[in-house]
């Protein structure tokens, strides 16, 4: 690790197509961050989930925000539960499929993590959390801990990979993007 380094930056592996601006936008709030006496010790960010088979994929983390767009909690489950439209309709599918806007609602968290230097260095040293082990995702064991993970919408979509079909849809995007500038050099 890097001693003078304040702002530390974790572009996740399987998140190769996080844009050079969302990773800018996050280091920004990140640096607005680190001088309030109460200020978030994580940045990360979100963007729409645009379908029901993306928000029942328990492969896409989604994340609730409170009205300062700080982490309140991420989930492989779809949250928040729609309950009035459930309740109109039958069941969290009926309901997301007769009232489509409910989609705005939810959020897909992106892997990409800016940490304080200091609060990287504690998080390291904190063994992982039941919430953490019970939904595979470390950023629980922050939150458990008391640190505010401030959380910004991302610039453009990115594509995860977490499955073969993942890996393929991303090296066909890498394709299509590689030959659009070969054309145009």
């Amino acid at each position: 690790m890097i001693p003078e380094a304040e702002i530390i930056v974790n572009v996740q592996g399987d998140e190769p197509m996080i844009s050079p601006e969302t990773i800018e936008r996050a280091v920004e709030a990140m640096a607005q961050e680190i001088h309030k006496a109460n200020g978030a010790g994580i940045v990360t960010t979100w963007e729409p989930i645009e379908s029901i088979e993306d928000l029942l994929n328990p492969d896409l983390v989604k994340v609730v925000l409170d009205e300062h767009e700080n982490a309140v909690y991420f989930s492989r489950s779809p949250i928040h539960y729609p309950r009035d439209a459930v309740k109109r309709h039958g069941s969290p599918d009926s309901a997301l499929e007769n009232e489509p806007e409910l989609l705005k609602l939810f959020r897909k968290h992106t892997g990409l993590y800016v940490y304080r230097r200091d609060v990287l260095l504690e998080f390291t040293r904190w063994p992982q959390s039941q919430l953490e082990k019970i939904e595979a995702l470390e950023q629980l064991r922050a939150l458990e801990h008391g640190v505010r993970i401030k959380v910004v919408e991302a610039c453009t979509a990115s594509t995860g990979i977490d499955t073969v079909a993942d890996l393929e849809r991303v090296r066909a995007l890498i394709e299509i993007s590689h030959s659009s500038i070969t054309q145009r050099a």
